[in-house]
């Protein structure tokens, strides 16, 4: 690693400030992915600002009936949380589904947003990557790529985000609260996360100096029967192939409202938005979810080695709607 200085931030307002001063600090809370890339060098910071310490480790109702989950609240203390058991199922099932204990321990909500691309040609500095140096090139487009996006990539950058917790907060319609120099300001989850295009190293729409101080749940009733299903190479600790978070409001076998995202496919969470449209209205039987599959696929554009990914997407979301209908599940 560089050298570094390394500063608690005495208030949120100081490590906007202080990351606005420098261009090359970097805000450090769990540390889970952010230490990771210091040991390889993907990162060299002149000062590391810790949050750990500060107020955003709460998890409260909102006057509509949602929850408000602080920046700095763990992923183990989240997913163990009642209301977040009760009322959100599938958002404690994909957390529990995304790490070991160890790493949920440590890891926060707003890091978890935050976390960059686990691309193999990213991570090994030997190879050029266009993340890393803008106009390097994308070897992982030609070279090794099983396990990369098959929906919104670009000839810049064909990697994937890797969280779990992003995909049911994508289905649920979660708001991130940042603050930065210009006050606070809500971003819906779905624009949080950005495509590649042609600015590849960039992953999120934060503006400089902004800080992720909250995530809002909307109160979502029928969110009681969501299912998170994730295939994966081996059960323990590994990322997705495929992920699908599904949750379906139903009435007499006919679907009145549903929400629908997928994991492992894209550079950002992907929300299946004309999927949903068309489920709506429709009776929940195979036949319709199966439609509704090919609709979610319907633009996938696989590499040289993960064609597989389009069919294994379609047949998870055919299993997590049929699971949600049933009233939800693990559905792993």
């Amino acid at each position: 690693m560089n050298n570094f200085t390394y500063i608690r931030a005495a208030s949120v307002k100081d490590a906007v400030q202080r990351t606005t001063n420098d261009n090359n600090a970097m805000l450090i809370a769990g540390g889970t992915n952010l230490v990771d890339r210091l040991k390889v060098f993907l990162d060299e910071p002149s000062q590391l600002i810790d949050i750990s310490r500060l107020e955003m480790k709460r998890i409260e109702q909102t006057p509509e009936g949602g929850l408000s989950i602080g920046a700095l609240v763990s992923n183990t203390a989240l997913a163990d949380h009642p209301d977040v058991r009760r009322d959100y199922p599938i958002l404690a099932r994909a957390i529990l589904a995304g790490a070991s204990q160890q790493i949920r321990n440590m890891a926060t909500v707003g890091g978890n947003l935050l976390q960059r691309t686990r691309c193999p040609y990213y991570y090994d500095t030997a190879f050029a990557c266009n993340k890393r140096q803008p106009g390097s090139g994308c070897p992982a487009a030609t070279g090794i790529n099983r396990s990369h996006a098959i929906l919104g990539a670009s000839d810049q950058c064909v990697a994937v985000q890797p969280s779990d917790m992003c995909v049911p907060l994508a289905a649920l319609d979660a708001i991130v609260v940042v603050e930065g120099l210009k006050g606070k300001r809500q971003i819906p989850f779905t624009d949080f996360h950005r495509l590649p295009e042609n600015t590849p190293q960039r992953d999120t729409n934060l503006e400089a100096g902004e800080v992720i101080t909250s995530v809002i749940l909307p109160p979502v009733p029928f969110a009681k029967s969501g299912v998170y299903l994730k295939l994966r190479d081996r059960a323990s600790y590994a990322f997705a192939l495929i992920s699908v978070a599904a949750a379906v409001d139903l009435a007499n076998e006919q679907i009145q409202d549903v929400r629908l995202a997928m994991g492992g496919v894209a550079h950002k969470p992907w929300r299946a938005t004309e999927a949903e449209k068309f489920l709506i209205g429709k009776p929940a039987n195979a036949a319709t979810f199966q439609q509704a599959a090919e609709i979610a696929l319907e633009g996938a554009k696989p590499l040289t080695h993960n064609s597989f990914k389009v069919e294994l997407a379609k047949r998870a979301i055919r299993r997590a709607l049929a699971v949600s209908t049933k009233g939800g599940g693990v559905g792993e």
